[in-house]
């Protein structure tokens, strides 16, 4: 109870920005609150006006109920519209922060979490924080002003009947925190099941080939079937208890009315009471039941939304990547590791005590059996994976040392996986900080990947736009057009993990070529199973369980007929 207490209240903390619309809300609901009262109050001046034969009183009564039904307009507008402007801006705010907060997060998150479930904590989720901010507020206040406008009414009427209807409060109570337990629970479990389908459809849209190519079909429906079977289940599990918790509160309402009809008629409880003032008590007190149940229907909302507050907030305390560096120095391409050590969160050793020194503008091929440790260790050069021990120094300043922005722009990075966005070819190789280059930097660049033949045969040339990871280029252009990017960048530390793997051989050899060129006066570090790729690096290093076994140049290595020597002999195909 005490940590929905806080997340309600940091939860409420985004809406002081909106102190001003909140107003006009109130504002609003008070005037349609004071419409609710004035029912009873216009039923006791016809009745009395009925009784005095009051003809005067009787031709304003059309007029004041037009009266009462424009005011009643004006308030529920003002109150309904004011508050979707806050819900609305509220789901834009906290969608943002979500959004930015994702964007610092550590690879690792990425890791341990799927895209599916990533998605739905900011669609579904942050959706659904309206409902234990905006949403239960807005019924709060129009339900609540009503309910207290009535009962102050019914309490200067007659305080001895009121306090009747008071005694089932604490009922009412006790039976909505039950409940409020129950919905809790299964508005977690509704989120959840959410992001299971959510990972679904994005896996079977990005693997839609796969899916059709190996008849897939059937088990992905079968998949999607069961993970939004579940999410029906729970939903309607949430809605048995909500639509149970309604009909019981309201039969304690009926309870306590009737034992209000029956005091009500007995001539000692009533007293002097006019007819008109009986009628009109009766009807106020009638009229409670309305704002009662809508009170006591925001605690499905209210869970749900606190339920999605809790997910969205875990997200947003989340550890940041961490940028405690300061300094940003003139980088030359200078490595150096001295005892690195890389333990993953499973315990499993991915580099053991590994030592390098890497000279500015040198050219280093990393080699060995997939698992050896490779892409591990340059993830670490761009801090996507942190030290468990040791110490990455580039141009002699340790790695966390170095704003972390200003690292990874002196890095260019050339992935096995090559990411391309739903943009054009033009805006792709001009990705981030390379958004100010000019076209003839962009051409150049996309010539030395040699690129720029097969992107002037495209519809639109540079303006094509390449659709969803640009499944609209085969795999060899995707990378070609990765590398225009890494070159353009013009970093003095490049790394290419597998770059050229989804060439063929003639592309292959142009892109060496261009390589050779963009690899001058630029530290290279080489990812690569190709003999053609790594052949001519100034040294080879050959690598096994996260460890160096021999490094040296290709011909050198070659004449000790070890490790690399047998890699050689199999072409590097393990």
């Amino acid at each position: 109870m005490k940590q929905d207490f806080k997340i309600y209240l940091r939860l409420l903390s985004y809406l002081k920005n909106f102190w001003g619309l909140i107003i006009l809300v109130i504002i609003g609901f008070a005037i349609n609150a004071t419409t609710e009262v004035s029912v009873a109050r216009l039923l006791k001046y016809i009745i009395e006006s009925i009784q005095n034969h009051d003809q005067r009183n009787l031709n304003l009564f059309p007029f004041l109920i037009i009266a009462l039904m424009f005011f009643r307009g004006l308030g529920m507008f003002m109150g309904g519209y004011f508050s979707a402007v806050i819900s609305r801006s509220l789901v834009f705010h906290i969608r943002q922060e979500v959004f930015a907060k994702l964007l610092r997060l550590p690879s690792q998150y990425y890791l341990d979490h799927s895209s599916g479930q990533i998605t739905a904590k900011l669609m579904y989720n942050v959706e659904q924080v309206t409902a234990a901010s905006t949403d239960s507020l807005q019924t709060l206040l129009r339900e609540g002003l009503v309910l207290i406008g009535l009962l102050g009414y019914l309490f200067y009427t007659n305080w001895k009947l009121t306090f009747c209807i008071l005694i089932f409060a604490p009922l009412i109570g006790g039976l909505i925190r039950k409940a409020a337990k129950r919905l809790r629970k299964l508005s977690i479990q509704v989120q959840n099941t959410m992001g299971d389908i959510n990972h679904v459809v994005q896996e079977t849209v990005v693997g839609q080939n796969v899916v059709k190519g190996f008849a897939g079909e059937e088990f992905e429906k079968g998949r999607f079937f069961r993970y939004s079977n579940d999410n029906l289940k729970r939903g309607l599990k949430m809605v048995v208890v909500q639509q149970l918790n309604s009909p019981i509160v309201q039969l304690i309402m009926a309870i306590s009315m009737s034992i209000i009809v029956w005091l009500a008629l007995r001539p000692q409880i009533l007293g002097d009471t006019s007819a008109g003032e009986f009628v009109a008590y009766l009807t106020a007190a009638g009229l409670l039941g309305k704002p009662t149940k809508n009170l006591t229907d925001i605690n499905e909302k209210l869970q749900r939304g606190l339920a999605a507050a809790q997910s969205v907030f875990e997200l947003l305390d989340l550890p940041e990547e961490d940028n405690t560096g300061t300094l940003k120095p003139k980088l030359d391409g200078q490595v150096k590791f001295d005892q690195v050590n890389l333990v993953y969160p499973d315990g499993s050793h991915a580099i053991h005590d590994f030592t390098l020194d890497i000279k500015a503008g040198e050219t280093v091929a990393l080699v060995g059996r997939s698992g050896a440790g490779k892409t591990s260790l340059v993830n670490l050069l761009v801090r996507f994976q942190e030290l468990s021990s040791g110490q990455i120094k580039f141009d002699g300043h340790a790695i966390k040392d170095i704003e972390l922005s200003y690292l990874r722009q002196n890095i260019a990075m050339v992935n096995q996986q090559v990411v391309l966005f739903d943009r054009s070819v033009k805006e792709n190789i001009a990705y981030g900080q390379l958004q100010g280059a000019s076209d003839e930097d962009i051409i150049k660049a996309a010539k030395a990947a040699y690129a720029h033949d097969f992107i002037m045969a495209l519809p639109n040339g540079y303006d094509t736009v390449l659709g969803v990871n640009g499944l609209t280029l085969s795999g060899g252009q995707r990378q070609r057009v990765a590398i225009a990017r890494a070159i353009l960048k013009n970093a003095p530390i490049l790394i290419m993990d597998e770059a050229t793997s989804a060439l063929d051989n003639e592309s292959e050899h142009y892109i060496q070529k261009a390589f050779d060129q963009a690899m001058q006066h630029r530290t290279t570090i080489v990812i690569a199973h190709r003999l053609s790729t790594i052949e001519n690096a100034d040294r080879i290093v050959v690598m096994d369980k996260g460890r160096i076994i021999e490094q040296g140049t290709h011909d050198e290595l070659l004449l000790k007929h070890g490790a690399y020597y047998q890699l050689h002999q199999r072409n590097f195909e393990e």
